[in-house]
């Protein structure tokens, strides 16, 4: 068994913006998407990604981006 304890090295890759988890960016990355109209320009589609922004015991909120004019809203 090999256990790795983070370490001076994670703080050089936090620094450096390197990620663990892929080269890919959030742009770059395939989000979930629902069939929900842009409030801005309609477009049919919407991608989300949701985050627990108050405490545990409150619902999550849903964060949507329309990636036909980049109009940002949330829900929740």
């Amino acid at each position: 068994m090999r256990a790795t304890i983070p370490g001076p090295k994670m703080d050089i890759r936090r620094e450096l913006g390197i990620s663990l988890f892929g080269e890919k960016t959030q742009e770059e990355a395939e989000l979930p998407k629902i069939k929900k109209a842009c409030e801005k320009c309609q477009h049919p589609e919407l991608v989300y990604t949701t985050r627990q922004t108050r405490s545990a015991d409150e619902g999550q909120t849903t964060y949507y981006t329309c990636p036909n004019c980049g109009h940002r809203f949330t829900e929740g």
